[in-house]
């Protein structure tokens, strides 16, 4: 085949000689374009036929080679090429696939075509949860509690912290005395720092959620999960009134609940828990107190031999032990007093640690203030201790290594410390007080306690403890603290100390609030139970308010307190506001001791009216069974009760101060006695004497017992 021209027909080659022509030719305006026969329709209406053979034709010109210009002529164009002098560009081909190429300068991904593409949907708790297990596992195997606070903090992901401590917690109840020492240590570590207060909370609510499920896995699942919770109140990372809320959210039959009754009961409620709480699981890899102060005593004494303050830094990071790094300080500065040529090596080692952030501003701190407390002490082993301390002091503020919040004038007082620290251990012996007292409900014992503390100046402060524990426990134990209060007021208390006790309970509702639900409900019960029960008059309240401010919240309370009090039958609901215990109403214990009392005038015995007594549990109302007794007596015109009381004052039952206000309440209602018995006052004077005689009532009671109805009668 010489020439491509032999595949075409005659027909083709006459239309490809008209549109050869055409394409020399000029064609009218655009405006003109709605011709008869256009270029283009006319080679639409002259379709390429294929030859005879079925073969398609592979040369000569095709149509779609054809292109008109801008200038309104058609001209012949390359071959697939992007046009000519005078062209739009290469058409687009539509039958063929289109090809990109991503090595293409202008390669543009969006031109790319959509595929999809089936993947799992990853879920950030689910990735979470699977992280947190390797950290816990590295923690077990390293017990590098830094490298673990670390990792959690580089993880992020925050909210899901509460996970952590479930997971942690019940790895750990799975695994041996070492694990669960090492789990509680590190949530002691991370509190605050990277694990917020609420994320504690919520972590330990998911515990006792889960705790039905972890019992089927966990031999004694409950008590483990119980030592945690006591373990975390005892270090102060959980508030003692997350048990009271908890349980509010818990089903009775639930494993949870049972988790919260044990660690209440069984290890917070127990004497000296705190230490055997910390000691519960021995042996592990947290050292005791004692052991780690000697680790820190020996490296100290050490570095005084060598003056390695590289290596001394490096021995405390190796402790492990960041939130115990105060002995540290405390230590070094005992040193440096005792050895006056280690004093600058023991100033050189705290700045170093410092300023390379071994030791905290905070840990600095507490260091220099614990050893500020103990300064008197220090004393009579150093006599200088005082002088070298208040030295030190400066020179490590202005060098930048103590903050200078810890200021001199801390420790300049002596005597201010002294009462300080004789107010902590105050404290500390009263809550062992207050918690023996709620175990035994034994008021006489507790009574015999604080005499022998022989501390009257901080009896509010007693009595803001007593109430603030009673806020955190139950019913039974608000009732307990109600009844004591009533039976120290005759005893031991003045008025003016339940004033300022009450005083300062108001003061700190505020923050009482952040840890107790319904605090301010609850303490304007208390008031308004100490009003019906006589241990404060209504004018007290008054009083209370005037020393608060106006808009606090304290002052809120009051009002409460007040329209409890104004309420409809006050008294019996106020007496039963906590439900059983001895809350009934005045008037039931006014009946019980009238029939004992009628019992006994009628022949009873001397001992089974003085169990009756005891029985009512009301020691602090004892006055009224004096009152009715001495009353009886006049009407009856029988002595016999007077052997009643004789052998209740014998035996301890009703005590000096109740006989008095017994007798007290009869004096103040001579006059109205005197209408029924015209011979009580002669007849009161007479039991008066006697007692005296027999040692019920003081000496000094005759000369107030004769004034005061004057008082009345001149009114």
């Amino acid at each position: 085949m010489a020439s491509g021209e032999g595949f075409l027909t005659d027909e083709q080659r006459e239309v490809l000689k008209i549109a050869s022509q055409n394409a020399e030719t000029p064609l009218p305006s655009p405006r003109l374009s709605s011709s008869p026969k256009s270029p283009t329709s006319l080679l639409s209406d002259h379709q390429l036929k294929e030859p005879a053979g079925g073969k398609a034709p592979t040369c000569g010109v095709g149509v779609r080679h054809v292109r008109r210009s801008h200038s309104g002529k058609f001209v012949r164009v390359k071959k697939d090429g992007a046009g000519g002098k005078g062209t739009w560009g290469k058409l687009l081909d539509t039958d063929r696939e289109s090809h990109i190429d991503r090595n293409d300068p202008n390669y543009d991904s969006g031109e790319e075509p959509y595929q999809l593409v089936g993947s799992t949907i990853s879920d950030p708790l689910d990735e979470y949860k699977k992280a947190v297990v390797s950290i816990i596992e590295e923690y077990f195997s390293t017990s590098d509690v830094e490298l673990a606070a670390s990792d959690l903090k580089d993880l992020g992901s925050s909210e899901f912290h509460p996970y952590f401590i479930k997971r942690l917690v019940s790895i750990a109840m799975d695994r041996h005395d070492k694990e669960k020492e090492m789990a509680s240590v590190l949530l002691s570590s991370l509190y605050a720092d990277v694990i917020s207060p609420n994320q504690i909370r919520d972590g330990f609510v998911m515990l006792l959620d889960a705790a039905d499920d972890l019992a089927v896995d966990i031999l004694d699942a409950v008590n483990i999960l119980a030592l945690f919770v006591a373990r975390a109140v005892v270090d102060e990372i959980l508030p003692p009134a997350f048990l009271t809320r908890a349980k509010k959210t818990l089903p009775e039959s639930s494993k949870g609940y049972q988790v919260l009754q044990t660690a209440e009961k069984s290890y917070l409620s127990a004497p000296h828990h705190a230490e055997l709480l910390e000691r519960r699981w021995g042996g592990s890899i947290h050292v005791t107190v004692e052991e780690m102060k000697k680790k820190i005593a020996d490296l100290l004494r050490e570095y005084v031999e060598s003056g390695d303050t590289f290596e001394a830094c490096r021995c405390i990071r190796e402790l492990g032990v960041s939130f115990f790094h105060h002995e540290v300080v405390k230590r070094a500065l005992v040193l440096a007093m005792e050895i006056q040529a280690a004093e600058l090596l023991m100033l050189k080692l705290l700045k170093e640690a410092a300023e390379e952030g071994l030791i905290s501003s905070s840990q600095m701190v507490k260091g220099f203030a614990r050893l500020a407390e103990s300064l008197d002490d220090l004393a009579l082993d150093i006599p200088s201790a005082k002088t070298l301390f208040l030295s030190i002091v400066p020179k490590a503020i202005s060098e930048g290594w103590l903050d200078a919040s810890f200021t001199k004038s801390s420790c300049e007082d002596g005597e201010g410390q002294s009462e300080e620290k004789r107010l902590r251990r105050y404290k500390e012996e009263v809550v062992t007080i207050i918690h023996e007292y709620f175990l035994s409900d034994d008021i006489p014992e507790l009574i015999r306690s604080l005499e022998d503390l022989g501390l009257p100046e901080f009896n509010p402060i007693f009595l803001k403890k007593l109430v603030t524990l009673a806020l955190d426990r139950k019913n039974r134990e608000k009732e307990m603290a109600s009844v004591l209060l009533s039976a120290l007021h005759i005893e031991i208390f003045s008025t003016e100390d339940i004033v300022n006790g009450f005083v300062m309970l108001l003061e700190s509702a505020e923050d009482t609030a952040l840890d107790i639900l319904d605090a301010s409900t609850e303490l304007a019960l208390f008031l308004a139970r100490a009003v019906i029960d006589d241990v404060l008059a209504p004018l007290n309240l008054d009083e209370i308010a005037s020393k608060l401010s106006p808009n606090c919240s304290g002052s809120e309370t009051i009002r409460m307190a007040r329209s409890l009090i104004t309420a409809r039958h006050a008294g019996e609901r106020l007496l039963r506001c906590w439900g059983g215990g001895t809350g009934w109403a005045v008037e039931d214990a006014k009946d019980k001791i009238m029939k004992l009392l009628e019992e006994y005038e009628s022949g009873g015995v001397v001992a089974e009216a003085c169990q009756c007594i005891r029985d009512l549990g009301m020691p602090f109302f004892n006055h009224e069974v004096v009152k009715k007794a001495l009353v009886m007596a006049m009407e009856k015109k029988n002595d016999r009760m007077l052997d009643l009381l004789q052998v209740c004052f014998d035996e301890g039952l009703i005590t000096i101060n109740q006989m008095s206000k017994g007798f007290t309440r009869v004096k103040d209602g001579l006059d109205d006695l005197a209408l029924d018995i015209p011979n009580a006052k002669d007849k009161f004077s007479f039991y008066m004497e006697y007692a005296q005689k027999k040692g019920w009532l003081l000496t000094s009671f005759g000369s107030s017992a004769m004034e005061a109805p004057q008082i009345v009668t001149a009114s």
